[in-house]
């Protein structure tokens, strides 16, 4: 069993290295990272420009690659044959920020977890919640890179919890087309209260508009803004954090809008002219 290990915040990240330590207790383990940050990047495909894959030596010793691609666009190329061996599961985190409800669209660590689905590996998302303080300064600022090193984390025990999650995956596997997606809430590890198995849940995001002028005149903009807020629903995700829990929510990749197909059946559509002349 060999576990690729990715993320979104960068080779150098702090979370990356207590990950793969962690998870070489339960299988062989590769650490293919991007060279830098790629948060709320989505799922970026790169068609157009080549890719470099550099192989180095982390600090434990063991190789790994650092690479120009997005966090799935790392998997895409270990998978293709970059690496010697290709992966049996992929592991993506541990983000340094939550990833929530909607903010499965945006974030590059549930990306990487997407690219594995879709290559039919099963797959874990990791992300912590960051404190609102932290990310309220650096919206401000227009900061968006690197902000783990404000906050001094021990992330030893949420990487041992996520390496025997993943032993529980790896014994129980998972439906087809389904990653999980898993939350920790910033709260010391001692104050944890449990796990929840949860449902995404409604992110409130709260974007702002700056406009600036650099210094030839021309206007350019910043999306600023305070830190996302949810609707805490009982039962999901944003609901779990609020309440020191762990959330672990299972993600489909089939977004089809199944109540929604027998009504748009009723609307006649096939009565709708195809062009302006009939």
């Amino acid at each position: 069993m060999l576990i690729l290990i990715t993320n979104d915040d960068g080779i150098d990240a702090p979370a990356l290295l207590p990950l793969k330590q962690a998870l070489d207790r339960v299988a062989d383990t590769l650490v293919f990272a991007p060279d830098h940050n790629w948060s709320a990047s989505g799922h970026p495909k790169t068609m157009h420009k080549p890719l470099r894959a550099d192989p180095i030596t982390l600090p434990d010793g063991s190789a790994a690659f650092v690479s120009t691609a997005p966090p799935p666009d790392c998997v895409a190329l270990a998978m293709l044959g970059v690496a010697e061996h290709k992966p049996d599961m992929v592991v993506s985190g541990i983000n340094h920020g939550a990833n929530l409800g909607y903010d499965v669209f945006y974030s590059g660590t549930v990306a990487a977890a997407v690219e594995a689905t879709i290559d039919g590996l099963p797959a874990l998302a990791i992300s912590r919640e960051r404190p609102d303080e932290e990310m309220a300064e650096a919206v401000s600022r227009g900061v968006h890179d690197s902000l783990a090193e404000a906050e001094d984390v021990d992330y030893a025990p949420i990487a041992a919890y996520c390496a025997r999650l993943a032993q529980k995956v790896i014994e129980q596997g998972l439906p087809a087309n389904t990653f999980l997606n898993i939350n920790f809430p910033k709260a010391p590890w001692s104050e944890i209260e449990g796990i929840a198995v949860t449902r995404l849940g409604q992110r409130v995001y709260r974007d702002q508009l700056v406009t600036r002028a650099d210094p030839r005149g021309r206007v350019y903009y910043w999306i600023g803004g305070l830190p996302p807020r949810g609707v805490a629903d009982h039962g999901t995700d944003i609901w779990a954090l609020e309440n020191n829990l762990i959330s672990i929510t299972p993600v489909n990749l089939d977004l089809t809008g199944h109540r929604l197909i027998e009504d748009l059946k009723r609307w006649n559509l096939e009565e709708l002219p195809f062009n302006d002349d009939e």
